[in-house]
């Protein structure tokens, strides 16, 4: 009688964030003001984002109940799982704006904005500026883990500190797992950097190995390859990754990384199949606005996009895309644009 072996295999460890399940190496959509509108999560989730993150809200507007901020808050059953993001300096209108998101939009995570270093935001105190004032950013924590922490997992964004002298995350990280939040995001820049210089990702790596540190590390920052997202999980041995700014005019970038990580064999993605995502996104933007706003949303998008990059003398073409106001007229540059890319296709092959 011949004997049987058996192999068993071990299934790898899933992410969760509180009791909502992720998956492996989960890949995320930054929250990014005018830009992660409902319409491009949706797409980012059809492209293989595990979870997505709307544009983020002001505490007090939608305490005062400011319908543009309101309207953030629309959520759709197809994008899910979704994160909620709120910012503000003051712990009592915080928690009341996590009731009022909690209660209209039921999103599945609740992720509080202390790292936008931009200076409308960070200049008055909130965002990263809520990282000069360490015992405040706490109490804001508590006061919203208080109010909504038993209907949904709260979680955290911010950086490695104000500046290079003020490198603070280690400690921070502490503290905020202490208030009870279900998830840490870091993005490996201080608040001084803006967008500037590499991120850094030893500190969110040495946060991830604290031993004393059992919730989820996200990390952020730079990652615009599939390459390097896959360098980020196996050198950083964080638990999930987002990607912000790399996805703009190309939604796909999910898709080539959720592939890399999954060792498969990537998939072809034509130039004319790409050009049709970015068309989808603006019928999109139009639809879900008007064409005139809907039109003027999306195309810093296209215009972003790495898709064109190395189209010699392209930048007049880039400007008609700018300031293109109807479907039609941008269609027509994108189609033109169709062309272009075709004959530099055509002359590399040569």
């Amino acid at each position: 009688m011949k004997s049987v072996v058996v192999f068993l295999f071990t299934p790898l460890p899933t992410m969760k964030i509180g009791h909502l399940d992720l998956g492996n190496r989960p890949v995320f959509l930054a929250p990014m003001e005018d830009v992660t509108d409902i319409g491009f999560r949706l797409l980012c989730r059809q492209m293989g984002a595990a979870m997505v993150y709307s544009e983020f809200v002001a505490a007090d507007a939608l305490v005062h109940m400011v319908n543009k901020s309101l309207q953030k808050l629309q959520v759709c059953e197809q994008e899910r799982p979704v994160a909620i993001q709120i910012y503000g300096k003051e712990p009592g209108p915080m928690a009341d704006a996590a009731r009022i998101v909690v209660e209209q939009a039921h999103p599945d995570v609740l992720d509080l904005n202390f790292g936008c270093p931009v200076k409308k935001i960070a200049g008055k105190g909130a965002g990263a500026g809520m990282l000069q004032n360490v015992p405040k950013l706490l109490e804001i924590t508590r006061a919203v883990v208080d109010a909504v922490g038993n209907q949904v997992p709260v979680t955290v964004k911010t950086r490695l500190g104000w500046d290079q002298q003020h490198i603070i995350i280690h400690t921070l990280a502490e503290q905020l797992q202490d208030c009870g939040i279900s998830a840490l995001t870091i993005h490996g820049r201080t608040r001084s950097q803006l967008y500037s210089d590499n991120a850094d990702w030893t500190p969110i790596a040495q946060v991830k190995s604290n031993p004393r540190i059992n919730i989820p590390i996200i990390g952020n920052g730079d990652i615009t390859s599939p390459q390097l997202a896959q360098q980020a999980f196996e050198q950083y041995h964080v638990d999930a990754i987002m990607v912000g700014r790399a996805t703009f005019g190309r939604p796909w970038i999910f898709k080539e990384i959720v592939e890399q990580l999954d060792g498969q064999t990537p998939s072809p993605l034509t130039t004319d199949w790409k050009l049709d995502i970015l068309k989808q996104q603006v019928l999109t933007s139009v639809e879900r606005l008007n064409e005139l706003s809907g039109i003027r949303h999306i195309r810093r998008h296209l215009a972003a996009s790495p898709l064109f990059k190395g189209i010699p003398d392209f930048r007049q073409t880039r400007i008609k895309m700018l300031q293109a106001d109807t479907v039609q007229q941008l269609f027509e540059v994108m189609e033109y644009t169709r062309q272009l890319l075709h004959q530099q296709e055509k002359a590399q092959t040569l």
